[in-house]
């Protein structure tokens, strides 16, 4: 964002101050010249527009919502905001669909769930996506769940098992956008099986920012290249990733 270079990803975290507001902070990713920028620098802007379009469409397919905002020119390729694409594309569907009774309110808490737990880079320090929280808190949202309740945190956490085993299944390297289709996908199955809400599933999707991937897309090894047909499977009731 500074001066365009290659970033690098460290083992261990060092002192260091954003570039933009000087605040001082640790991270794991520089720059070889010596730029950093903070998580909250680094997205503000396409959280903005995040938080507009997902508080503001009329749309009750999580899938259609998503690909909405990957298509701001300003959203980083890889990166947290998508955390907030997928927890607020579902969110969002549900509120415009009905039965489940989601406000705005109820989004907005979502979100501030979600900033606890998607911080940059983290996906490869611990293994833990930021989708993975976001979807769990929609599901913690609708339920009531929290420390010491049963039946509410259960789902949440089953739900949360199974975005983490597809993204898991897409991984080498990473790729938010395809973790956000994916999840969407498992979360939507979840909904009918354990709520019966039924909100439309994802037609099949081709990708359009292959080019951008800093990392190297994963090209045909992804089941969102242009060149396939199908993007998920549903064998014994659970939800793949087709692979090649």
């Amino acid at each position: 964002m500074v001066c365009g270079e290659k970033l690098q990803y460290r083992d261990q975290a060092i002192d260091l101050t954003c570039s933009y507001c000087k605040r001082a902070d640790s991270g794991h990713i520089v720059c070889p010249n010596g730029h950093y920028i903070c998580d909250q620098c680094h997205n503000q802007d396409a959280m903005r527009v995040i938080e507009d379009i997902i508080l503001t469409t009329d749309s009750t397919a999580p899938h259609e919502i998503a690909e909405l905002a990957f298509s701001f020119p300003g959203l980083p390729m890889l990166g947290c905001p998508h955390a907030y694409i997928a927890g607020g594309a579902l969110m969002a569907a549900l509120k415009n669909e009905g039965t489940a009774d989601v406000t705005n309110e109820d989004i907005k808490e979502m979100f501030r769930r979600t900033r606890k737990q998607a911080h940059g880079g983290y996906c490869g320090l611990t293994g833990v996506c930021g989708i993975a929280p976001a979807l769990g808190a929609c599901i913690s949202v609708l339920t009531g769940s929290k420390c010491g309740k049963d039946k509410a945190q259960r789902t949440t956490m089953e739900l949360v098992s199974g975005v983490t085993r597809v993204i898991t299944d897409l991984t080498g390297p990473s790729c938010c956008k395809a973790y956000v289709r994916v999840s969407l996908t498992v979360a939507v199955d979840f909904l009918q099986k354990n709520f019966s809400i039924a909100l439309p599933e994802s037609t099949d999707t081709s990708c359009r920012y292959m080019a951008k991937h800093p990392h190297g897309c994963r090209k045909e090894k992804c089941p969102y290249f242009p060149s396939k047909t199908k993007v998920v499977s549903k064998e014994n009731g659970a939800v793949r990733a087709v692979r090649p």
